[in-house]
């Protein structure tokens, strides 16, 4: 008879996990003065720099340490992605540098992250903005924290009330056209889409909406802090995110309240493409 494999508690997952990404968060903070780290090249609309291959080296080797039952999938290693369809039951979705260009440019909005994912949803991550020195937390069904605080689940957050985030000085794009259309009169500036959506997770601002390609190691993480609060997180389309097959997607909405994200990505079916 073959026995199980016994895993840790969820929770000591997430310690560990957590202790990942705050290591390679420090390493972050030490490589940004480095010029060899921080130059690279644009592929497409991502930045990509020497620091984005080192920091998975580093997030992938403590994560696989955790448990070698557990495989890590990340942006930086392709032939960690396998057959799409065929994903593991249970792994690590990472992102090591979410923002890279902000990082390479001297900003603060880049984060670290990890999720694990147990079937087709994320099941607990953890997220550190070391500019920031906030490390954000989730486990499904027990809460998101920042920093140990454990963040309120919002209340009805109607379009149109508290704050639109996105990454220019001013709303531009498919974000101009629903800050307008919505009557929106916040607006933060802020960096890659993880940190956005943790800043709708705890509050500092309500609606995220980007036309772009995103990929699952973008949003799994702080998608689970979004669903702990209470918020949603789903494509431009108002689809969820399905974490099988293909990685990459069309767009996102995340809302502090399910109500406003399937309001603002119908009406964005609406809109002809690039939000014109």
């Amino acid at each position: 008879m073959t026995s199980r494999p016994v895993y840790p508690r969820p929770h000591a997952l997430l310690e560990a996990a957590s202790a990942a990404v705050l290591h390679v968060g420090g390493l972050l903070r030490e490589w940004r003065a480095d010029p060899a780290a921080t130059s690279g090249q644009w592929e497409g609309s991502q930045f990509k720099a020497r620091a984005d291959a080192l920091a998975h080296e580093a997030l992938a080797a403590r994560l696989a340490a955790i448990d070698e039952a557990i495989p890590v999938l990340s942006e930086e290693d392709p032939a960690s992605h396998g057959t799409p369809s065929a994903r593991p039951v249970r792994y690590w979705l990472i992102d090591p540098i979410d923002g890279t260009a902000s990082f390479a440019a001297g900003f603060a909005g880049y984060v670290t992250q990890a999720a694990l994912v147990v079937g087709t949803r994320p099941a607990l991550s953890a997220i550190y903005a070391p500019e920031h020195d906030v490390l954000y937390t989730a486990v499904r069904g027990s809460g998101a924290a920042a920093n140990g605080r454990l963040l309120a689940a919002h209340g009805p957050a109607p379009p149109g009330k508290g704050v639109l985030t996105d990454n220019t000085p001013r709303p531009h794009g498919i974000a101009r056209a629903v800050y307008d259309h919505f009557g929106y009169s916040g607006y933060l500036e802020c960096g890659s889409i993880a940190l956005k959506l943790c800043r709708i997770a705890e509050g500092t601002a309500q609606l995220f909406v980007k036309d772009v390609p995103v990929r699952d190691w973008d949003v799994a993480a702080p998608e689970l802090l979004l669903t702990e609060i209470g918020g949603k997180l789903s494509r431009l389309d108002g689809t969820d995110f399905p974490y099988r097959a293909g990685f990459e997607h069309s767009g996102l909405v995340g809302a502090a309240s399910p109500e406003t994200c399937a309001a603002v990505a119908r009406w964005c079916r609406t809109l002809p493409p690039n939000g014109e």
